[in-house]
């Protein structure tokens, strides 16, 4: 069963408080910067699947996509960006960009 992207937004919150990376003194500070940090070597990870050929295993690949897609999930919500929205502005005005 699919869910919608804010079902997986909560489900992911609920994740991460659950972890306790929410609380104020976690190890883990759950800022915008920590977010966009992880978000970038989940992103590594993924392209480090594809280091030595043009294959992935995946699996392996499907997991490292899901933790970009959870950080992603999560940096729009802790930013207050309604990333739905943003994704169909952005592809309305890349119709009008000239490449």
């Amino acid at each position: 069963m699919s869910k919608t992207l804010a079902e997986l937004t909560a489900d992911m919150h609920a994740f991460v408080a659950a972890k306790g990376w929410y609380a104020p003194d976690s190890a883990r500070p759950q800022t915008p910067r920590n977010i966009a940090t992880s978000l970038s070597i989940e992103a590594a990870e993924v392209l480090e699947l594809y280091q030595w050929g043009e294959q992935a295993p995946q699996e392996a690949l499907a997991g490292e996509l899901a933790d970009v897609a959870l950080y992603l999930l999560q940096l729009a919500s802790v930013t207050g960006i309604d990333l739905e929205q943003a994704i169909a502005a952005k592809l309305q005005r890349n119709y009008g960009r000239a490449w």
